[in-house]
């Protein structure tokens, strides 16, 4: 005891000071950078509640309330500056803790009901899409890295492929920007259009969850879509969406290989990421097929799932800058346009007649 009364007595208390303001100056920066924008995204998760109990409005889910209410919070009122730390938080972190407790709701039985067909339909359809957006991109003449960014913003999972993508691609920030602004608008059109065409087109709720997880951008646009056709269809959209989003990592892998072929002087290997809420998402639908939860703490996790999932599709309202779409022309918009009609369209042939 009393060597370390000496060792302490020997470090300098002006250090010791020093140390102890610099941690308490990061925990304040951090503090305030990540709270303000995460109070605006209650704020917003708050109305949608509120707004979902409102005659006219029960028939969207508040996770759609929140995203339009985000939209139109951002494009006419404005986000301000220091509340986008938070709302990046809530899209990013918030979101994909959400989607690993959605793994609670789901059992290895039901991600066998999509079948080796439902894989086959979530494999072909993206690799088409893929295919068919960096063609049509080359034909009408947008260029190569903002064509690839939107082919797999459209094709694999939205803005988590754009940024994945850019790692091979190395597109400007403006190209990136553009991308993630258009995938994001036409998700959310087809997250609100979707549903309201399911008894139209005669789906039962595993087709639509299907076509749902094989179609929709997003992820959190998926679960969205797919739980306001009802529980079947968001649990099979959900598993079909993460199947496809699991072919992140061996896309950006090709497209990596792809560049080095394209550019020898580069011999630096990329390294693509594989998103670890696929992984955890696996590993909690795992212990919840092997270990039976109460059905209270299920009731419990479903609600606080549903509220953080509310907060990360408002944020990723809050994201959607309208006036970035014309920043860039109208090809490259054009382009997103017709690759959201051509997965669209795809993956319903497959799911109609496979």
């Amino acid at each position: 005891m009393s060597s370390f009364t000496h060792i302490t007595n020997d470090i300098p208390k002006s250090t010791i000071s020093a140390d102890l303001a610099a941690g308490r100056k990061r925990l304040d920066s951090v503090w305030n950078g990540v709270v303000p924008g995460v109070v605006l995204v209650a704020m917003i998760t708050a109305v949608a509640f509120s707004a979902h109990n409102v005659s006219g409005f029960a028939l969207f889910s508040p996770m759609i309330l929140a995203v339009v209410a985000g939209m139109i919070y951002s494009n006419v009122l404005g986000t301000p500056a220091h509340a986008k730390a938070g709302i990046a938080f809530s899209q990013k972190r918030l979101l994909r803790f959400a989607i690993v407790l959605l793994g609670f709701q789901l059992t290895l039985g039901q991600v066998v009901s999509i079948g080796a067909s439902g894989v086959g339909i979530v494999a072909a359809t993206l690799g088409a899409t893929f295919l068919f957006t960096i063609t049509l991109g080359r034909l009408i003449g947008v260029d190569a890295k903002l064509a690839q960014l939107i082919a797999a913003g459209t094709s694999i999972c939205g803005a988590s492929a754009i940024v994945a993508t850019n790692i091979v691609t190395d597109a400007r920030d403006e190209d990136v920007t553009y991308a993630v602004a258009s995938i994001t608008l036409f998700g959310t059109v087809a997250m609100l259009g979707f549903p309201l065409l399911a008894p139209l087109l005669g789906l039962d709720q595993h087709a639509f969850g299907l076509w749902a997880g094989a179609s929709i951008h997003e992820v959190a646009q998926v679960i969205g879509a797919g739980f306001q056709n009802g529980t079947q269809s968001g649990e099979i959209a959900t598993v079909a969406k993460l199947t496809r989003v699991a072919m992140l990592a061996p896309m950006v892998i090709a497209l990596g290989l792809m560049a080095r072929r394209g550019s020898r002087g580069d011999r630096s290997a990329a390294r693509p990421p594989m998103p670890w809420f696929v992984a955890a998402f696996v590993a909690v639908v795992a212990l919840n097929s092997l270990v039976t939860i109460p059905a209270e703490v299920k009731s419990a996790m479903a609600l606080s799932t549903t509220i953080m999932l509310t907060m990360g599709l408002a944020a990723m309202g809050l994201q959607a800058d309208i006036s970035q779409l014309r920043s860039r022309g109208l090809r490259p918009l054009a382009l997103a346009f017709c690759a959201f009609l051509f997965i669209g369209c795809f993956s319903l042939m497959l799911v109609k007649f496979v």
